[in-house]
């Protein structure tokens, strides 16, 4: 009998996910042009500069065919004045995620995590969708391609631990039927979260149940003694 699947994507999945986002390498040797399922590559010529998905770009990085150039959100400046924000100017709120750039007609057709928002080009003030898991793969696979690995690895875990922290702060409001505000929340962060934030509710739907019953059960109880009082108030009347 095949186990149940966990509701939503697990963070396997989601970094299984993040490997479609585009990136931008400094090819050490040529490569044509690849067919894949979601289009052509462009065709790598060093020194010049191109956008590939992040499988490819590790890809290469391993064979040492390639650099990987870290995003502007990644860089050390960056990252601390995210940290700022979220620390000092917002208790209640995520840093604001990448603006949608407006389609030919005026509309924005595009949303996360389908956006170019980890490339070279990409806003250096704003956490992308795939910020945790891209900047955790990059880390990992091209640490000499940043100018200080350590420094972002710490501003990333500080990062980290303060968001996963408000977003914990932010599960109290559901026992006054509130909601939790999950803009600019990353894919990564929801898959983690959503196993504390279900258990959450589903214990407070147990204790409103309880409640529930326990309020029936009392007035249950309440009926039942006022109609005895009531009857032995007649008693009395039909004696006398």
């Amino acid at each position: 009998m095949a186990l149940p699947l966990p509701r939503g994507l697990t963070p396997p999945e989601v970094a299984f996910i993040c490997e479609m986002e585009l990136v931008t390498v400094i090819p050490r040797q040529r490569l044509d042009a690849l067919e894949l399922l979601g289009g052509p590559t462009p065709a790598l010529r060093p020194p010049h500069r191109n956008n590939i998905p992040l499988w490819l770009a590790l890809l290469l990085k391993r064979q040492r065919r390639a650099n990987i150039v870290p995003p502007p959100w990644l860089q050390p400046a960056a990252l601390s004045a995210i940290l700022e924000f979220e620390t000092k100017h917002a208790k209640d709120v995520f840093s604001p995620p990448p603006k949608l750039p407006p389609s030919a007609d005026g509309s924005n057709m595009t949303s996360p995590p389908f956006l170019p928002s980890s490339t070279a080009d990409a806003p250096p003030d704003a956490l992308p969708y795939h910020w945790l898991e891209l900047g955790e793969m990059l880390l990992n696979a091209a640490p000499d391609d940043f100018e200080e690995p350590d420094q972002v690895r710490r501003l990333m875990r500080d990062l980290r631990e303060v968001r996963m922290a408000k977003l914990r702060a932010g599960v109290d409001v559901l026992d006054a039927g509130g909601g939790v505000k999950m803009n600019g929340v990353g894919g990564m962060e929801v898959a983690e979260g959503r196993a504390f934030i279900g258990g959450v509710i589903d214990g407070l739907r147990k204790i409103g149940a309880s409640r529930e019953q326990s309020r029936r059960e009392g007035e249950a109880d309440g009926g039942a003694n006022g109609y005895g009082r009531t009857a032995d108030y007649d008693d009395d009347e039909m004696d006398v």
